[in-house]
Order: structure tokens, then C-alpha cells, then sequence
């Protein structure tokens, strides 16, 4: 999968467009297909494609987007633990998924995890709005502001460092 950078002044629903064109998902994101195909390393899975996964994996797309994080085994990963920490409210299938990834994360890349953990503290996320027009025709650049998205997203360097002294 690819890496996405949203421009900042687009809508989320052109955002989303350029989103699936680049990752190859489809017109509407695969939300119609009754299977999805999950990349587990040189694995693909098959996994119903629910309802209740079609109704987390919009605002999972979305956050793709706002978060920058890739759609491979880590940026899956990583988005994971974000939504996790920043709560899948009643997306169940968002809370299974999410908890699989993370897992499996903090095997292969448990500083990443940590990371996008914290940051998910920090923000929020999408999973309590209502999904409609309004909010597809929100900017880039507004969402991550109003989501606490717009801070950087790796914390301060000298926490990994033994050299650094408290003031």
C-alpha cells in the first residue's frame, strides 16, 4: 500500500478520493464488497466485509487521511493503537480489528505502537460523529486542528536519551 499526503485545503470527500485512487481500493473504498482481502505480510485474508465493519472502516479511511498513517502492516498498525487510545465509541468492529493490529504491532514495532499510542491519548478521533455530507465536506486542515491532529507526532527526542537532565 502507499503512503497518502492529503493536501490541506481539500474536502475530506476529495481527500477520500484521491485516498482510494491511490491505494487502489475502488471508487467507494471496497464498502460494497462482500469480502476484503487483510494483508498480513506475504499473507492476504479474506474477512467479511459486515456492516458493522463498512460503518467503522468510513471513519477508519478518514483517519487514514488526517493521521498519516500508511495503509501497510505498520501504518495499520499504528492506527490501531491511535484509535484505540483515542476510543472506537460503539464501533465494535473497530475495537476487535484495532486490538488485532495493535497487537500484532507491538511485536514487530512496539516504539511506533507506543508512539501512536499517546498521540491517541492526546487527540481524537472521528468515531462519535455522524457520518454524512456536512462532515465529508469538512477541510483537511480544519479536522486535524478541531481532531488535536496538527502536533507533531513523535515525542520529544531526549525522552530515549540517558543524557538528558531534568530542569
Amino acid at each position: 500500500m502507499t503512503a497518502f499526503d492529503p493536501l490541506p485545503n481539500e474536502t475530506l470527500r476529495e481527500a477520500r478520493s484521491r485516498y482510494f485512487e491511490a491505494n487502489r481500493f475502488g471508487a467507494n473504498g471496497g464498502y460494497d464488497d462482500p469480502f476484503v482481502k487483510v494483508t498480513l505480510g506475504p499473507l492476504e485474508v479474506p474477512i467479511p466485509n459486515t456492516k458493522g465493519r463498512v460503518r467503522a472502516v468510513r471513519f477508519h479511511d478518514l483517519h487514514h487521511i488526517l493521521t498519516g498513517y500508511d495503509t501497510d502492516l505498520r501504518g495499520e498498525a499504528e492506527i490501531g493503537a491511535w484509535e484505540l487510545a483515542s476510543g472506537c465509541a460503539d464501533h465494535y468492529a473497530a475495537w476487535v480489528l484495532n486490538f488485532g493490529a495493535m497487537s500484532i504491532g507491538a511485536l514487530l514495532i512496539p516504539r511506533r505502537i507506543w508512539e501512536a499510542f499517546r498521540r491517541g491519548l492526546k487527540s481524537k478521533n472521528l468515531y462519535r460523529e455522524t457520518f454524512d455530507e456536512a462532515l465529508l465536506e469538512r477541510k483537511v486542515s480544519e479536522m486535524q486542528v478541531s481532531l488535536g491532529l496538527n502536533e507533531p507526532t513523535t515525542p520529544n527526542a531526549s525522552m530515549y536519551t540517558s543524557s538528558s537532565t531534568p530542569a
